[in-house]
């Protein structure tokens, strides 16, 4: 054999046999990680034995920052049951909750206080006792970042027809419409109940005429949620309702200077008084009871009456029986201080319905303290023949003065 057949003979079986080596390294690594994979899927399968089959669910969730104060902290568990429930606020007061009786809900027992942070922390346990955790933190929507509908009357109150659902919002809403929406009145009577924005901040709804006597109202504000502007969400959640009282409406004539009581379509009084003087008249139309004191302080200087030292024409510490009739300062009030020969015969007030009174508005028997006994917030005043414009219509809670058409006009439902 040559030299170069024998190299080339040694060369061929070198790679035969590197050839079995590697096929025999290769073979050797497939079964490790065979054995690897059977180990862990082992592992898993352990595991998954172990698992609950209990599924948490934390509403909002996790790391949410505009959160509902109404509808914010509810927990549910699927394929289980609760087993403990809490939740902290970022300070650590607990907050109370109740978990339901078949326990697979849970929810915070009063509404959640706005821009606070809270942690809630859940147990479960499947069928077989497994427990699964869940824990969640969460922030409320912030003032900045809501509104609120302050209203008027109040849940359970007994008002006069007159009486307006009255809604003043703390934000400017500029979802007009969409916040309409989610503000329902309704009236035991079937009247149909139109609201009217007088600005951005104020709704009032009524219906076409005076509610019903001994009708009941029902207000449904569901304003969760409601993006009211920019960035700007709703918060209230709750249904209130009033009762509509007897009708009576009274009509002050300033120029017989006589007012006459109309109690469900039946006169049941006539008394003489004393409205605004030629310099200071009283305005006209139809104006709602809005409060009723006992007594109370008038001093010109806050209605803009000041003498030449910047000092009130008048400041009366102990007016009896006042009953307000605008915002800007009309009431209709007992006057123990003016001569008895005016009322019925002279009209000297700076724009007020003056009706004779004693002092200390403990003598019951003079005409203020009768009108006061028997009128409520939400009586109707209807003032005539004075000579003045008509009370603006949202100064106080007198959209009467609105013809039906001007009022649904300024609806956006």
């Amino acid at each position: 054999m040559t030299d170069s057949k024998r190299r080339r003979g040694l060369m061929a079986m070198s790679a035969l046999l590197g050839g079995v080596l590697v096929l025999s390294a290769c073979s050797s690594g497939d079964d490790g990680a065979k054995g690897k994979e059977t180990q862990q899927e082992k592992a898993d399968e352990a595991a998954a034995k172990d698992t609950s089959a209990a599924r948490i669910s934390v509403s909002p969730k996790n790391g949410e920052k505009n959160a509902s104060i109404n509808k914010a902290g509810q927990v549910t568990v699927e394929d289980g049951t609760l087993t403990s429930v809490t939740m902290t606020t970022g300070e650590g007061d607990e907050v109370a909750g109740s978990i339901s009786a078949d326990k697979k809900t849970w929810k915070p027992d009063a509404q959640l206080e706005r821009a606070t942070t809270y942690k809630v922390s859940v147990a479960a346990k499947d069928s077989e006792g497994r427990e699964a955790h869940e824990n969640s933190t969460f922030t409320t929507v912030a003032p900045t970042n809501s509104f609120i509908g302050n209203f008027t009357p109040e849940d359970g109150s007994t008002v006069g027809v007159g009486m307006p659902v009255s809604i003043n919002f703390d934000k400017a809403i500029e979802n007009k419409a969409d916040v309409q929406k989610g503000i329902k009145v309704t009236s035991s009577s079937g009247q149909e109940v139109v609201g009217h924005w007088f600005n951005s901040t104020r709704i009032d709804f009524r219906p076409e005429d005076y509610w019903k006597a001994n009708s009941t109202v029902t207000l449904d504000l569901k304003l969760d949620g409601v993006e009211g502007a920019d960035g700007v969400y709703g918060v209230q959640q709750k249904s209130i309702t009033f009762k509509v009282g007897r009708s009576q409406v009274s009509t002050v004539d300033a120029k017989t200077k006589q007012m006459t009581v109309t109690r469900d379509g039946k006169v049941v009084k006539t008394i003489p008084i004393s409205a605004g003087a030629p310099d200071n008249k009283t305005y006209e139309g139809q104006m709602v009871i809005s409060e009723k004191f006992k007594e109370t302080r008038m001093n010109g200087a806050t209605v803009g009456f000041t003498d030449d030292d910047g000092k009130g024409e008048y400041d009366i510490k102990d007016v009896p029986h006042a009953m307000r009739l605008s915002t800007s300062g009309t009431f209709i009030h007992g006057n123990y201080w003016g001569a008895k020969s005016i009322f019925g015969s002279a009209n000297t007030s700076h724009g007020c319905v003056g009706l004779a009174d004693a002092k200390g508005a403990n003598d019951k028997g003079t005409p203020g303290s009768w009108f006061f006994d028997n009128s409520m917030v939400g009586d109707v005043v209807i003032v005539k023949n004075t000579g003045d414009k008509t009370v603006a219509p949202d100064n106080g809670l007198n959209g009467w003065n609105l013809s039906w058409s001007e009022w649904t006009a300024g609806s956006q439902a």
